[in-house]
């Protein structure tokens, strides 16, 4: 999956005065905010299968990928606001 995001001129300085790469930043950031919303999910979804009585099977992409999630845009939230 690829997504673009567009900076002001001032915005790109204020960047590049806090991160050495820019680009390497953003992707660093998105990656350890993914794979902590993985573990929440992974966590969530081991400890709810277990509890009904079910055997879990399958990587940690295959549990997210298939676990019944409500993803953020259905609830109205918007937690990558946590971030700031």
């Amino acid at each position: 999956m690829n997504y673009t995001i567009t900076l002001t001129d001032a915005q790109d300085r204020a960047l590049r005065n806090e991160a050495r790469d820019p680009q390497e930043w953003i992707e660093h950031m998105v990656t350890i905010k993914c794979k902590k919303a993985m573990e929440r999910i992974v966590k969530s979804e081991v400890n709810r299968i277990t509890d009904e009585g079910g055997t879990l099977s399958g990587t940690k992409d295959d549990i997210v990928m298939n676990a019944p999630l409500v993803l953020a845009a259905d609830r109205g939230e918007d937690p990558a606001f946590d971030l700031l």
